[in-house]
């Protein structure tokens, strides 16, 4: 099979199969939930696929499969067919319901401590399972491993989602996810080059500065990228960072320096590069909605990702060529580069339209979510990471069952049938929820209490802001010798801030996941069976 010659589609064909647009995983216009991402109706959708011409699309959040009748809808309206993206760092199903959860990447770094050899395993069956699923729902671009070392337990967008703080270990176990995936016709991600595991800022609202020098960038950031590339990782993603050391100036992803020369010429990197979402306040808040699109381009971009507004993008680029600010050959590398991507992957494409669904073209095993053997490596991870001390199992009496969320509103793992609600209220306890805009708390002084904290860092997560309140709650708990037993979901950096407060013998589970296999998973190990 083989894509049109470059040379048969205008310059504004070639600048739009460049872009990857945001789309709601939803059928109706009036389930969109983040206008302000670039989600739009489904007339402007269907405007920038079949007229425009944008070479794919991103998704996040919603169900498995309402998002596969979704991509078959998009892709039928494609002029070629769509690269289709989704941050699925944890499997499929951390963004979509029905698919496999995995425990965060942190967790094969805490089992690495005592069995590398059962970490890299589990990293290699992380891939396939969410290169598998993901074809099953049409998903044919994940962007995924982090390969960030994080080295900031204070870092507000990394942390758990890196495979650690070593950048050996995260090297290895980013290369077992890449050979793990790349058994199936999906493209690969490493991000966020050239590593954003040491900031203390998120750049989803604004530019963080990385101080270090050269040598330390060589010995620390660049190792993990260098050995993805080696994997045969398919793309690799930019990061929104200031680095002195390498471009003073710009940010990684509008640098010629840090992409062309580092990237593509120093690593000696051949895939795909594509841009972090340049609607990130690091960029849009900084660089127009037209400035920014040419700049990534003109820095050695081929992937422009979530513009601020595609047409805008398309018209800029083009206009970039016109001035000769960018050359018309640097286009085609681009389109070269995304042309024999999509070939890897649509290997059945008859020129004209997709023959089959990205679907139905997929064998029978690959349709079926969440299997009973990805479900068992799913709690493998789990299990096999999990932290408990003290005096266990805990002999529950009835209380209070206080759970500590970063957001009450619409949490994807839990509901009123979740384990974290359901168990202690079989043993007894009464439910109140708690984030870091609640009230005073007012506890009976009678009342045992089970402390549940779901408190992990990711972005827009607010987990570092809830921190306080929960630090403050437990030490009026012990205070007041109320606390019965602590749960903790998410951060390890909270379980070792948590742990010099708790007396000798205080039951206390961590777990790295928050989805309901994790509840109960914790919950069992504090009560017992």
């Amino acid at each position: 099979m083989q894509f049109p010659d470059l040379n048969q589609l205008s310059l504004a064909q070639q600048v739009a199969q460049m872009l990857v647009v945001r789309a709601s995983s939803h059928l109706g216009d009036h389930q969109i939930q983040y206008p302000e991402f670039g989600e739009r109706d489904r007339a402007t959708l269907k405007h920038w696929i079949a007229d425009l011409g944008v070479g794919g699309v991103i998704f996040w959040g919603g169900n498995a499969g309402e998002l596969t009748l979704r991509i078959q809808q998009l892709q039928a309206w494609a002029i070629y067919p769509l690269l289709i993206a989704a941050d699925i760092e944890e499997g499929v199903g951390q963004r979509f319901a029905g698919g496999t959860w995995f425990a965060p990447p942190m967790a094969l770094n805490a089992i690495a401590q005592t069995d590398l050899a059962k970490a890299i395993e589990y990293a290699r069956q992380m891939g396939a399972i969410t290169a598998t699923e993901a074809l099953a729902v049409g998903i044919n671009w994940l962007l995924a491993p982090v390969v960030d070392v994080n080295n900031n337990p204070a870092n507000p967008v990394i942390n758990i989602r890196a495979f650690g703080e070593n950048p050996e270990i995260v090297s290895q176990l980013a290369t077992a996810y890449i050979h793990g995936a790349a058994a199936y016709p999906v493209l690969t991600c490493a991000k966020h080059f050239p590593g954003h595991g040491d900031t203390g800022v998120d750049s989803h609202w604004a530019l963080p500065i990385i101080p270090h020098d050269r040598a330390r960038l060589d010995a620390i950031e660049f190792p993990p990228f260098k050995a993805a590339i080696t994997a045969g990782v398919d793309s690799v993603m930019s990061a929104h960072l200031l680095i002195p050391a390498l471009d003073g100036e710009l940010p990684a992803t509008l640098s010629p320096q840090i992409l062309t020369e580092e990237l593509r010429h120093n690593l000696g990197f051949e895939g795909l590069i594509s841009t972090d979402a340049l609607v990130m306040g690091a960029i849009a808040d900084r660089y127009g909605a037209d400035d920014a699109p040419v700049m990534a381009v003109a820095a050695g971009s081929d992937i422009i990702l979530m513009p601020v507004d595609p047409e805008i993008a398309i018209r800029a680029v083009c206009a970039a060529v016109g001035s000769g600010r960018i050359s018309a050959e640097r286009i085609k590398e681009s389109v070269g580069r995304i042309w024999r991507s999509k070939q890897q992957l649509f290997q059945n494409w008859d020129g004209v339209t997709l023959t089959q669904s990205p679907v139905n073209r997929q064998p029978a095993e690959l349709t079926t979510l969440a299997a009973p053997a990805a479900m068992a490596v799913a709690k493998g991870m789990l299990t096999d990471s999990l932290i408990a001390q003290g005096d266990l199992p805990l002999t529950p009496s009835s209380g209070k069952n206080i759970i500590v969320l970063e957001e009450i509103l619409d949490p994807t793992f839990l509901s009123r049938s979740t384990p974290a609600i359901t168990i202690p209220a079989k043993l007894g306890y009464q439910l109140q929820l708690i984030n870091r805009h609640s009230p005073a708390i007012a506890i009976d002084p009678e009342d045992a209490v089970i402390l549940q904290l779901f408190i992990r860092t990711s972005p827009f997560s607010g987990g570092l802001g809830i921190t306080s309140v929960a630090k403050q709650l437990v030490q009026q708990l012990l205070a007041n010798g109320q606390l019965q037993g602590l749960v903790i979901y998410g951060s390890p950096y909270l379980m070792a801030d948590f742990a010099p407060l708790l007396p000798s013998g205080m039951p206390c589970v961590f777990c790295y996941g928050q989805m309901a296999a994790a509840q109960s998973i914790a919950l069992e190990r504090l009560f017992g069976d």
